[in-house]
């Protein structure tokens, strides 16, 4: 039995005897308060301006369980389920999770920043970029899958570097956990892990491949996302078919190298990219040899993604650990008493530059507010779409107007008759409008909705035939003759602050075709 010299004793009486000030003043504790920070802006800004589109796109994903769905994988309609099921769908109560998501990878990229070998301030810096950072506190705000891909992915970086520093092989499992859960929520951690396991090949941590832990975490991811791809594959894999379309229609805005790499600044925050190449120069110098695997990791993803011509956001994710990186770089290369106020100052100028970007990506402002400060800063929201933009950017005009499209067809269907009504099929020619229709139409005495855009088309139509449609979204009235007997215009969906390019006639239309029938030729992936 080993028995402790007196200097070990006493040292071990000392850290139970820590005072008060200490204990309240620790690293963990400063990176906790950052994280409350995030927190109070949820309580600020949850409930501001309205649903965000994708937001009633996965509500009524969630009241179709399923293993897969044609635009995601299937975690985030199964946390839909259970919020419906449990504290409800208020904003406030459909935001919980995405806050608490950013809060806790906050929290995590201070615990990371300690583990690659960071002091106090390298903690705080890493806790400050990751809450402070634009498109972090953006996805912390809307649920949507966005919002827990960070966490997930600086929780993989964090295992990973305590493997580089225990050996503990063991570990490789909750990293197989931790992959096979991302992948139920998103699939770009695909292209993040091909860029890893490169990593880890070009590095020390190549001793890995020998033992068996990480092949068993293979295993394991492979077996947690099995039921997604074979869902996928028996439905004719429909993700690969959305991305051939919206590649084919020009939807999304490429962007050459060096636009892409801008874009990554200013979606991050120019202050924070600092902590990028800090973080660059630390992985490819001595003091960050063995956590190398990372630095590589990160820049095969971009490699990967810029070759792929994805969306800028993608990278999002990877950033907290970047950040954590970056700060032991920084913490590392100003220990001399000379550059001791380096970091309080970097951590005040990402502070500064992101309470500036904050209204343009957080509803803390009334709306008229907002656009006399977004004219006065002469600063945009960044587009990832082609889209004509009306008064607000995509992301806050896509809050707005749904509750009036319900409002708008509830008011028409009650003036039909009951047996009408029962003929009476509402479709949408998207997600967006036919999601409004199910969240807000009980309200106003609708029935659920049918649509042909992304899983709706999957839902089929509900067992309508379809006598009479009311048809949002389509906007084509040589559509209307093609396919009706006689239709009348009933209203619009031209809310002045939703977007424009989806302001249409809401039609009512007497079926020409049986729609069972008609069914199979009407989908609309893009």
């Amino acid at each position: 039995m080993h028995s402790s010299t007196p200097s070990e004793a006493l040292s071990r009486s000392r850290n139970l005897a820590l005072p008060s000030a200490t204990r309240w003043t620790s690293g963990t504790a400063i990176v906790l308060y950052v994280a409350l920070v995030r927190i109070v802006l949820y309580a600020i800004a949850g409930p501001n301006y309205g649903y965000f589109r994708d937001e009633l796109y996965y509500l009524a994903c969630g009241e179709h369980p399923a293993w897969g769905y044609v635009d995601q994988p299937p975690l985030i309609a199964w946390v839909a389920w259970l919020l419906q099921h449990t504290i409800g769908t208020s904003l406030y109560a459909l935001r919980l999770l995405p806050a608490l998501a950013h809060a806790a990878s906050i929290v995590l990229a201070g615990l990371l920043a300690r583990e690659l070998g960071g002091r106090r301030w390298a903690m705080f810096l890493a806790a400050v970029a990751t809450l402070f950072c634009p498109v972090g506190l953006a996805f912390g705000h809307l649920f949507t899958m966005n919002a827990f891909d960070p966490l997930l992915w600086t929780a993989i970086a964090y295992l990973v570097v305590r493997i580089a520093n225990t050996g503990n092989q063991r570990l490789w499992l909750g990293i197989g956990a931790l992959v096979g859960i991302t992948l139920l929520n998103k699939y770009g951690i695909a292209f993040w892990i091909i860029g890893l396991i490169a990593g880890i090949v070009l590095t020390p941590l190549r001793d890995s491949l020998r033992q068996r832990w990480f092949w068993l975490a293979c295993a394991l991811a492979t077996v947690l996302a099995l039921p997604n791809f074979l869902w996928q594959r028996n439905h004719h894999f429909p993700f690969l078919e959305l991305m051939h379309n919206i590649r084919e229609n020009g939807r999304d805005i490429v962007l050459a190298p060096p636009a892409f790499l801008k874009a990554q600044a200013e979606m991050i925050g120019y202050a924070t990219g600092i902590l990028v190449i800090a973080a660059l120069v630390f992985f490819f110098t001595r003091p960050g040899r063995k956590f190398r695997a990372l630095g590589w990791a990160y820049l095969l993803f971009v490699a990967i993604m810029m070759a792929l011509h994805g969306k800028m956001y993608y990278l999002a994710p990877v950033y907290p650990m970047m950040f954590a990186s970056g700060a032991v770089g920084i913490d590392l290369a100003t220990q001399r008493r000379a550059w001791v106020c380096t970091k309080p100052v970097l951590a005040l100028v990402i502070a500064a530059i992101s309470g500036i970007y904050a209204p343009l990506i957080l509803p803390i402002l009334p709306v008229d507010t907002f656009l006399a400060y977004e004219h006065k800063m002469g600063i945009q929201q960044q587009k990832f779409e082609h889209n004509t933009e009306g008064k607000l950017p995509q992301i806050y005009a896509d809050m707005f107007g749904w509750e009036q499209i319900a409002q708008t067809v509830g008011a028409f269907y009650k003036t039909l008759s009951p047996e009408d009504q029962k003929k009476t099929a509402i479709i949408g020619d998207n997600y967006g409008d036919s999601s409004a229709i199910d969240f807000f139409g009980p309200k106003y005495g609708l029935p659920k909705s049918i649509g042909i855009h992304q899983s709706y088309w999957l839902w089929g139509p509900r067992g309508y035939t379809g006598e009479n449609l009311i048809v949002l979204g389509e906007g084509d009235e040589d559509r209307m003759r093609e396919l009706c007997y006689s239709y009348s215009v009933i209203g619009h969906t031209d809310y002045p602050l939703s977007r424009p390019d989806e302001w249409n006639p809401i039609y009512y239309c007497h079926l020409k075709p049986n729609l069972q029938e008609l069914w199979p030729n009407i989908k609309h992936w893009d």
